[in-house]
């Protein structure tokens, strides 16, 4: 499993990942991003530093959403902020070990979208940490909550191959 042996919007073929700990992904994965660590990235006990991951998590979205637009993702355009994210860790990163972020959109509403995303070690399948995202749509002039962009969410539901919720009043 290598990014550059991926096709954003196939499933990517991960490797087992031998600690039971780490739950089934809740779809596949359709979009894998090769990170890379820095010095600064790692702590005194020379993990990686758990606001690294974040950092990882961030541009995968990114990445992510430019693969599912098929366009360089535009800071005007966006229209969503994250609500809720949530991270658990069950292996330390280290010093030159393989690191991607797979990335995958498990729900689809009007009004919002949950992003499942995990780092993994490419070379072993060894799972660093899952996390789910909560975006929401959201007005700039209102300050307020807002139904996602059409094209967003017919575009995240042709890339990831699901239905989408109908919104909720």
């Amino acid at each position: 499993m290598t990014p550059e042996h991926h096709t954003p919007g196939q499933p990517v073929p991960m490797l087992p990942c031998a600690n039971e700990k780490v739950p089934a992904p809740v779809r596949p994965y359709r979009h894998l991003t090769e990170v890379q660590t820095r010095f600064n990235d790692f702590d005194m006990l020379g993990h990686l530093n758990n606001s690294v991951y974040l950092q990882f998590l961030d541009l995968g979205k990114v990445r992510y959403f430019e693969a599912v637009t098929g366009a360089p993702l535009d800071m005007n355009g966006i229209a969503v902020v994250i609500v809720n994210i949530n991270i658990n860790f069950f292996s330390p990163a280290l010093m030159n070990e393989p690191l991607a972020v797979a990335t995958a959109c498990v729900k689809i509403s009007q009004r919002s979208f949950v992003l499942e995303q995990r780092v993994v070690n490419t070379a072993t399948g060894d799972v660093k940490c899952v996390a789910t995202t909560v975006m929401a749509g959201f007005d700039r002039r209102t300050m307020g909550s807002a139904l996602l962009d059409r094209g967003w969410v017919e575009a995240l539901a042709a890339f990831e191959e699901m239905e989408v919720r109908p919104a909720q009043a």
